[in-house]
Parts: structure tokens; sequence; C-alpha cells
């Protein structure tokens, strides 16, 4: 029976230059998924691309946000998944249509990967862009580490209705005096016989004990995953007075009030006109206080 929930496991390959990472998702999961009614072969490719996140995030140490996003042009529109590099996870997707079934380039048809590395202090992003080139996401992210000329990575993912997970190795670059070659060949094929429903329900160090019994593995501390949303009302509030008070003011006019919904938490938050008021309010006062200074 699985006995972690959302967390994040390191592991190191004593006697080999490889190294792995094995997330489980349980309530953060839950939390994507339950504030929208996704179909079930959407919901589990994000599953997958919300493990794939988690393991990415945590093995570039991050000081910002990881954001991958597959932008589709058939049925599936757009799925996106934002990690911090405290492993704070949200993900959305947009999609048209039947998804009843299909493989992942029959749902996304010509699309594309892109994954952004924002640092969240004002410098800027990182973005990589690739051609949606393999039948998994996790096919998907070994053609763009291989591309992006990054350390070879391999990726397992599953998810189901209750759970999403994946595992990682990484080939690192080769010390002097080390001797088995095929160590990372090995790795890997062992890691091919993983069934999804063990990924999904076994800890990480029943994983890596049934996998690498036979080398000698050094598990480091559990790390926490989080479902977290940076939305909130002051960061609304910091849009529309990029909109501007005369675009803000027609639109309530029009409607009545301004409704902005976040597509990741779908929370609603709305403005009538004594908000607006008090949000322009705010900015003429920020402005007369730097005058008289």
């Amino acid at each position: 029976m699985k006995n972690t929930s959302d967390t994040l496991q390191k592991f190191l390959f004593e006697n080999a230059p490889i190294r792995g990472e094995i997330v489980h998702l349980d309530t953060v999961w839950q939390s994507v998924i339950e504030r929208h009614n996704y179909p079930p072969v959407l919901r589990d490719l994000m599953g997958e691309l919300c493990a794939a996140a988690a393991l990415l995030a945590a093995t570039l140490k991050l000081q910002g946000s990881l954001v991958l996003q597959i932008h589709g042009q058939g049925a599936v529109k757009l799925l996106v998944v934002e990690c911090s590099g405290d492993l704070e996870l949200r993900a959305t997707a947009k999609w048209e249509g039947d998804l009843s079934h299909g493989t992942l380039q029959d749902l996304v048809g010509d699309g594309k990967f892109v994954i952004t590395l924002d640092p969240k202090d004002g410098n800027q992003a990182y973005q990589g862009i690739v051609a949606l080139e393999g039948e998994s996401i996790a096919e998907i992210l070994r053609n763009y580490m291989t591309r992006s000329e990054q350390l070879e990575t391999r990726l397992w993912l599953a998810a189901n209705e209750q759970y999403a997970a994946g595992m990682l190795l990484q080939k690192l670059p080769q010390q002097a005096g080390e001797h088995d070659i095929d160590a990372w060949d090995r790795a890997s094929q062992l890691a091919d016989t993983l069934k999804p429903e063990e990924l999904l329900t076994l800890s990480a160090a029943e994983l890596v004990h049934r996998l690498y019994h036979e080398e000698d593995i050094r598990l480091f501390d559990v790390q926490g995953v989080t479902f977290r949303c940076t939305c909130s009302r002051e960061n609304v509030a910091r849009m529309l007075r990029m909109l501007g008070r005369t675009e803000v003011d027609s639109i309530i006019v029009e409607r009545g009030d301004v409704e902005v919904h976040c597509e990741f938490c779908n929370q609603r938050y709305v403005f009538d006109r004594v908000d607006a008021d008090a949000v322009f309010a705010d900015i003429m006062a920020i402005s007369a206080n730097q005058t008289v200074h």
C-alpha cells in the first residue's frame, strides 16, 4: 500500500554517476483536478505533467518557478503546470470537443512544448521551445533535455483519478576512476520494467529497493510538495490598474462589474464601481505622496 503522499525523495547511486528522484502527488493532485471537470484522458496527461514539473523543479534547484506548457491545435489547446523551487504547484488546461480517447499526438495535433524558467526577481526569464516530438510526455521531455544539451535525463510518469507520480534518472558526468560504464543503461532498463500501478502506489523506498536492490543507493530526506495558487485580489487590482481607468469604467458600464476568473484555482474576483474607485484612488494617493516628496 502507498504510505507516502505529496512527497519528493531524491536518491543517489553510490558507485555510479547517476542520481534520481521519485515524486508522489495525492492531496496536491486532488486540489488540481477537483476545481475543473477534466475528461479522464486529459486529466491523466495533466497528472503526468504535474509529476514531471515537480521532478524537474527539484533537479534545477530553482529560486523562482518552472513552467511547463503544451500548446496544441487539436482538441487539447493548452496544458500548463507551474512549480516553484519550494515545490509549490498549480496546473490548468483548456480543451474543446470530445476527449474520450486518443493518443497525445491525436489530442494535441500540431503543437509545441514550452519550458520557462522564471526567476521571479525581476530578471529576464529563460524560455525554450521545441516541437512535440514523442508519443508521451516523458518522451517529449527526454527529447527536449537531449536537444538543450543538459545531462542525459529520463522520466517515468503515471497518473489516474487518485494519484500522480513520477521517477527521474539523470546521468552525471563520469568521474575519474569509475569503471562501471554499463551502469546508466542498466539503471534505465530496470526502470523500464516499472508498471504504472507500481509507480503510483509504492513508496520511494519500496520502488528503489524493488528496482535497485543489488546497487548501493543513498536515499535523501523527503521533501513536501504543496498546491498553491499565486492569484490574489491584490494581484487582480494591480492588473486593473494596468488596464487603466477608462477601460475598467467601460466594462462596469456594460456589465455592472469586472469579474476576473483564475484558470488555475477557479477563484473568481469581482470588482464593482465602489471597488474600482478604491483601486484607482490608491494610485492617486501614491502619486500624490510621490509628488510631495
